[in-house]
């Protein structure tokens, strides 16, 4: 293999015409595609050596990251074809040898509706002021559901919107609102930093793609106490969780202050998987926490064992644990039943529902 650069189109057009999600470039494989879940060797392509690996990830990257990645052995970035075909891809090493996964970004931003989202979605990206996460294990949907939340908010509101990635994911268009997109390492040093310029920057509504350390989700919440709408995802398996990683981020001698504010903050937290789907595809199972008095004082109390017992019982006020969202799926007949058992957090509450 010697020409990359048609190579990894060819490679971007297999992904794209087998409905794929993401491509994984291994030394001593074929190159393999994610469909629906599944893991699928491209057979007709030869099994990848080191030479070809390093090749098609440094075709890939730009001068400046090439140098980054050689210096830092691994690294987050994006990667477009002429088609306007779009990844978030990370590059990294193992046993020495280069390997690379590339997640395929829909140049359309879809809608909730169109993502078989729940409405109360929507409302959270109406309101003017507060802390919403969208959290879930890697490759579960986040990034797109915050997506279609800014989407919305930039059809419906003349906003000042602004978005800190790592790398830029979707690319938005301003409609009513205005919409400005950094990306650490090449506008801004980090999350913090762009962050905290945010005050001077006459700013309504930022996305920022992930919480990665207490400075981050420090100023993230004062930002929310001061009259902003803060978007964000984690990495975690419930709202329970993701209060406690939160807290737990900071030193013992600042937890207190940060579930005083966390608590007076927080609008809502929502945690998705994607399952594969009976008909093909996938589709959402998820856990929508709303911050009530209740909810409030739990986190305040640091009582957080005791959310999971409130969101199972406020369906009356839209709350939705994950237990119910996978059998009703069960019961229209979208997701196996043993799909269900799998992705369930509570296996025997959730034999209670089927």
């Amino acid at each position: 293999m010697s020409d990359y650069k048609r190579e990894l189109e060819d490679l971007v057009l297999i992904v794209t015409k087998e409905g794929g999600s993401d491509l994984h470039l291994t030394v001593g494989r074929h190159p393999t595609i994610r469909v629906a879940g599944d893991l699928i060797p491209v057979v007709k392509k030869n099994i990848l050596t080191a030479e070809d690996t390093m090749g098609l990830v440094t075709e890939a990257l730009s001068d400046v990251n090439k140098k980054l990645f050689l210096a830092e052995k691994e690294i987050d970035f994006s990667y477009s074809v002429a088609a306007g075909v779009r990844f978030r891809c990370n590059a990294f090493y193992q046993k020495g040898f280069v390997g690379a996964a590339f997640r395929l970004i829909s140049t359309k931003i879809p809608s909730l509706v169109e993502l078989n989202l729940p409405d109360r979605l929507a409302d959270f990206a109406r309101r003017k002021q507060g802390f919403f996460l969208v959290v879930g294990p890697v490759g579960q949907g986040k990034s797109t559901t915050l997506a279609a939340m800014v989407q919305l908010i930039n059809q419906e509101r003349s906003e000042h919107i602004i978005t800190i990635e790592d790398p830029i994911e979707y690319m938005f268009v301003s409609d009513r609102s205005i919409i400005d997109q950094r990306e650490v390492r090449f506008d801004t040093k980090s999350f913090h930093i762009a962050l905290r310029s945010m005050f001077r920057q006459d700013v309504n509504v930022a996305m920022i793609g992930e919480m990665r350390n207490p400075e981050t989700i420090s100023t993230a919440v004062t930002a929310a106490e001061t009259g902003h709408l803060i978007l964000s995802t984690l990495h975690t398996n419930s709202a329970s969780q993701t209060i406690d990683r939160i807290i737990d981020s900071f030193p013992a001698n600042q937890q207190r202050q940060i579930r005083v504010q966390l608590a007076g903050s927080l609008i809502g937290i929502f945690s998705q998987r994607l399952i594969a789907r009976v008909s093909g595809g996938l589709i959402p199972a998820y856990e929508l926490l709303l911050n009530n008095t209740a909810v409030a004082n739990l986190v305040r109390e640091g009582r957080t064992p005791e959310i999971d017992v409130v969101i199972e019982t406020g369906s009356d006020q839209g709350m939705v644990d994950l237990n119910h969202s996978l059998s009703e799926l069960v019961q229209r007949g979208e997701i196996t039943s043993e799909n269900a058992y799998r992705y369930s957090l509570n296996p025997k509450g959730l034999d209670r529902l089927l």
